[in-house]
């Protein structure tokens, strides 16, 4: 079974008041083998206080996926792009994931999120087929120790995310119609 996000087992835990371990070794005993990504957005502190302040940060998230791995669960691995980022603050993300992987080797896969603004007034338009381009180039380049980058087609449409299967990507994700969390 693959599921729940980190911010999920944090509030599991936090509502039944034992431990991130315990909750992921009771929902492994029940057939929990990985994680989705989900939940990430971006780890930047800035970003989170302005888009995000109830949501956990890096420190939590990545104490999940540290502690999923540990159990032999394994995880995946998101970013939330295209909104108030920048781009000094995407490559800290990627590397704080970069660093998490050389220590625990459980993430399966990277999967870029490109924001979809819609009507919340954050940003007036998606971001463009050359930066989703880039940032799947930029994210193989530099987690060399994942095994797959992912382009989510329903974030980036179906020519782009094709492309990036020439920019780094090694699998489409996508079996969904419409997405509508990122926005």
């Amino acid at each position: 079974m693959k599921a729940y996000t980190a911010v999920e087992i944090d509030y599991f835990a936090r509502k039944e008041k034992i431990s991130i371990r315990q909750v992921l070794q009771r929902l492994k005993d029940e057939g929990l083998v990985c994680l989705p990504g989900g939940g990430a957005e971006i780890f930047s502190e800035r970003v989170r206080k302005a888009l995000f302040p109830f949501k956990i940060g890096w420190s939590k998230w990545s104490e999940v996926h540290r502690t999923a791995h540990e159990l032999d669960v394994r995880s995946n691995a998101t970013m939330l792009y295209g909104h108030i980022e920048t781009i000094e603050e995407r490559l800290d993300h990627i590397l704080k994931l970069r660093d998490l992987q050389d220590q625990t080797k459980g993430f399966l896969s990277f999967i870029p999120l490109a924001f979809q603004p819609g009507l919340t007034g954050i940003v007036e338009h998606q971001t463009s087929s050359i930066d989703d381009l880039k940032t799947i180039a930029i994210s193989r380049l530099l987690l060399d120790n994942f095994d797959h980058i992912k382009s989510y087609w329903v974030t980036v449409g179906e020519e782009t995310c094709s492309m990036a299967l020439r920019f780094g990507a090694d699998d489409v994700d996508g079996t969904i119609l419409e997405e509508r969390i990122m926005h």
